[in-house]
């Protein structure tokens, strides 16, 4: 009798992992129909680099402050530095 219940409750267990397996294997194949072709992928990287490099150059290129753009910044960081003492 326990032996008999003890399979029933694995059964019962197991139901749900083995309808999982299915639909993932059902959907495998599927996916891989409906995903990106292999040149829409190198195209998609390509562009991925293109926009990576741009924006590299772009954070290396820093502009020179001129001496009152500087005198500036240095006052209103010393005029925040006030308030925030009060």
């Amino acid at each position: 009798m326990r032996l008999c219940a003890l399979l029933l409750a694995l059964t019962v267990a197991a139901t749900p992992a083995f309808a999982q397996r299915g639909e993932r294997d059902q959907k495998g194949v599927q996916g891989k129909n409906q995903g990106m072709s292999k040149d829409q992928r190198q195209r998609m990287r390509e562009d991925l680099r293109t926009f990576n490099q741009d924006r590299n150059r772009q954070d290396r290129q820093q502009r020179q402050m001129s001496p009152q753009e500087r005198e500036k910044l240095r006052r209103d960081i010393q005029d925040a530095n006030k308030d925030l003492r009060r």
